[in-house]
């Protein structure tokens, strides 16, 4: 039979498609990883992974198992905590899982109030891309996700937190940086710097733009809301960033001009969201609330949702 271990090793292959990758994800070698694999093809008598090449494939009774495998892996992890909450109550660790363009902007206001309001839990953060995270969160590698939404698994339940406005930003010297608000024509034909694919912020400015007649900048994505901070300062391109972000590393310093667009409706929304079959379901239904009570009194920038 195959273990929780192998199946654990092959969800993990199934998302990242490259054994380095993969190992470093749950934390073994890759000959160990690469090993357990080959076991588990052997238990079951059929080949899981496409060899050769630059890329490893799964082949479709791979995809089929690591689907499958996914559920199991959740459904042991439930069982888990369940046993824990029998035992502890709210007491333990929670393992978070959050965005890098959302995480350093937003928990050192949240994590103060959770932890005055249970003394008794840990937390456990750990960032990645949205999609990764949906995955991980279902396979239980996660108890929460933290995530600009849509949240499009029907397995996974949802609690909406605020609206997070998005801001445009120039460097200094930018023809627009000294016009006064700007409106939707203004943005016509300029040139925008948008993070790397995989992000919902990615897909987000990839719409404003269409909307706009904007000229997004593909061959410049950046890896991370820093270095598009950077590409802007250097004249770039402009750029739309989260309300948060521009208030942490932006601010007034006059490293970079904060343009005021005349387009209320631009923002994201940010929720919280866990497996709904989770024992922990009103313990996290409870700290959703707390972050948007956090959230309504110490960041005038973001809207809560009631």
């Amino acid at each position: 039979m195959p273990t929780l271990r192998q199946l654990k090793y092959l969800v993990a292959l199934s998302r990242e498609l490259h054994f380095r990758r993969a190992a470093e994800q749950v934390n073994v070698t890759q000959p160990t990883l690469s090993t357990q694999i080959q076991e588990l093809e052997r238990r079951l008598k059929a080949p899981l992974v496409e060899r050769g090449g630059t890329q490893v494939m799964l082949t479709p009774l791979g995809r089929e198992i690591a689907d499958r495998a996914r559920h199991v892996l959740s459904d042991v992890q439930d069982i888990v905590d369940l046993a824990a909450s029998s035992q502890h109550g709210f007491h333990g660790t929670i393992r978070l899982g959050v965005p890098p363009t959302l995480g350093p902007y937003l928990l050192p206001h949240i994590v103060p109030d959770l932890h005055a309001n249970y003394p008794n839990l840990k937390l456990y953060v750990r960032e990645g891309k949205p999609h990764d995270l949906q995955m991980d969160l279902q396979a239980g590698a996660f108890d929460l996700v933290m995530s600009p939404l849509p949240i499009k698994h029907s397995d996974l339940e949802v609690e909406r937190l605020f609206r997070e406005p998005l801001q445009v930003v120039a460097a200094p010297d930018h023809p627009l940086a000294s016009v006064g608000p700007i409106d939707r024509a203004d943005l016509a034909g300029q040139h925008v710097l948008t993070i790397e694919k995989g992000h919902h912020l990615h897909d987000q400015v990839v719409e404003i733009c269409d909307d706009f007649n904007a000229t997004l900048l593909r061959d410049y994505e950046g890896t991370s809301l820093d270095t598009l901070r950077l590409m802007v300062g250097m004249g770039v391109g402009l750029a739309f960033l989260p309300a948060l972000y521009v208030r942490s590393e932006i601010g007034d310093r006059g490293e970079l001009s904060v343009l005021q667009l005349k387009a209320p409706n631009l923002y994201r929304q940010i929720g919280l969201t866990w497996r709904k079959r989770s024992v922990h379901a009103s313990l996290f239904r409870e700290i959703a609330q707390m972050i948007r009570s956090t959230a309504g009194n110490r960041l005038p920038q973001v809207s809560v949702v009631s």
